[in-house]
This record gives C-alpha cells, sequence and structure tokens, in this order.
C-alpha cells in the first residue's frame, strides 16, 4: 500500500510539476516578449484576461508541485543519509526556493501589474520579473537534482551539496534583492541555467 501511494504521489508531483514550469516558461519566454511588442489595446485586453487565468495555473501547479515533493521526501527518507540524498536535497532547495518565489514575490507583486491591488505599478514588475527569471534559472538545476539520485551513477561528497546549497542561496538572494544582469534576455536566462546545471553537474561529480 504505500508504495502504491508513493507511485501515485511521484505520478502526480511529475503532473503538477509539469503545469507549473510549463506555465513559468510560458510567462518568460512567450508572454513577457509579446507585451513588450503588443498594441496597447491587446496587451489591456491579455492583462486582463488572459494573465489571471494563466497565473491561477501558474501558483497552485507550484502549491501542488511543493506538496507533493513534500511527502515524496518523507517517503524516500531523505534526511536519514544526507550524502546519499544529496542531489534530492538540491533539488529540493532550489523548488522550494521557487515556489515561495511565486507566493510570496512573483504573485502579489503581479497582483499590482494587473491592477488587482494598489502598488507602485512599475516597481512591482521589476520585482516580479527578477523572481520570475530566477526561478527560470534554478529550473535546469532543480530537474538535475530530482532526476541525479536514481539516473546520474553519481554520489556527491558533502562538500559538493554544501557548495551547491550556497550557490543556490546567493542566486535566491540576488532574487529578493539584486538585480536582472544577464537574465534580463530569453537566451541569458537560457544560457544562464545551462550554465548553473554544468557547474552543478561538475561539482558533484568532481569535488
Amino acid at each position: 500500500m504505500e508504495q502504491a501511494l508513493g507511485f501515485g504521489f511521484r505520478w502526480a508531483h511529475v503532473i503538477f510539476g509539469i503545469t507549473w514550469i510549463g506555465m513559468l516558461y510560458y510567462f518568460n519566454f512567450v508572454q513577457t516578449e509579446y507585451f513588450k511588442e503588443a498594441e496597447p489595446e491587446a496587451k489591456a485586453d491579455a492583462m486582463k484576461k488572459l494573465a489571471p487565468r494563466a497565473l491561477w495555473w501558474f501558483r497552485w501547479g507550484a502549491m501542488f508541485t511543493f506538496l507533493t515533493g513534500l511527502y515524496l521526501l518523507h517517503y524516500l527518507n531523505a534526511h536519514a543519509n544526507f550524502v546519499a540524498f544529496g542531489w534530492i536535497w538540491i533539488g529540493a532547495l532550489a523548488g522550494t526556493l521557487m515556489f515561495l518565489n511565486v507566493w510570496l514575490v512573483i504573485w502579489p507583486k503581479q497582483q499590482i501589474v494587473l491592477g488587482m491591488k494598489e502598488g507602485d505599478g512599475p516597481a512591482a514588475a521589476a520585482k516580479a520579473g527578477l523572481a520570475s527569471r530566477t526561478n527560470t534559472l534554478l529550473s535546469g538545476p532543480m530537474l538535475l537534482g530530482m532526476f541525479g539520485t536514481a539516473h546520474s551513477g553519481i554520489s556527491p561528497s558533502s562538500t559538493a551539496v554544501w557548495i551547491m546549497i550556497g550557490l543556490i542561496v546567493l542566486l535566491e538572494l540576488n532574487a529578493l534583492f539584486g538585480k536582472m544582469g544577464p537574465m534580463a534576455s530569453v537566451k541569458g536566462v537560457i544560457h544562464c541555467s545551462l550554465a548553473l546545471v554544468a557547474i552543478m553537474w561538475a561539482l558533484m561529480a568532481f569535488v
């Protein structure tokens, strides 16, 4: 019974994750770029009718990805062996920070941008944009962390795990207090994410 339940939660975790990250990529690669070129009337209509619907799927996909992930961490007893589950801890940390960015930064700021509550629209858009780009940056390493234990054939050292944890925390601090930097463009954030994946793999493999 427990094994069947674990399988069901894995399936749900992947389904919710696809929904969440799919919407994340839609916002960063499609909608944001469209809004830069759209006619004012078209943009206003999309912000009124399209964006709120997309944000609903986005934030609740994040919520249920996070909740099913918590169960899976318990099911896998990841807390029992820090080194053996190093990959999972990296994926879980990245995913948790991404989830918190969605609910504590992106969604509140987008409510201001969409006129759902009062506030400084341009400043809110900038904060939401940086958090969203950071989530895009972390999505590749998060996925690598999720798959690493079962499929990489690499058992990372505790040193490598702690270095990666520190790097992810620094990137999150930049999301809260820093600047967009090379993540300002679609190509830039994709390249940064791929580079972070490569660094993560090298640390896990060679440190």
